[in-house]
């Protein structure tokens, strides 16, 4: 992401106000809910946005993921870096 609000490492993000992580028994998928919005999460990404809660920073996430995937951490900072700074620019997210 190349734009000047992009999150860094030091960030805290959490979920922004009004948006929660639920999962969906009948979907058998966890979404982001939202006013007026629900997105269905894929992959890793569940496991990012639980790691949102206004305490951690997108390092110890980061770090966090590293372990969990046994994966280069570059990769997992870029994936993290990249979801954080689109869903903060969605405002569903806060920095």
């Amino acid at each position: 992401m190349a734009d000047a609000a992009a999150p860094g490492e030091g960030a805290r993000p959490a979920l922004a106000p009004g948006v929660r992580l639920r999962f969906d028994d009948t979907r058998q998928a966890w979404l982001l809910l939202a006013p007026e919005r629900i997105i269905e999460t894929e992959g890793p990404t569940q496991d990012i946005l639980s790691r949102c809660d206004g305490v951690r920073t997108i390092g110890e996430i980061i770090d966090a993921l590293a372990g969990i995937y046994a994966a280069d951490r570059a990769e997992i900072a870029a994936d993290v870096l990249a979801l954080v700074g689109e869903l903060a620019a969605k405002r569903l997210v806060r920095l």
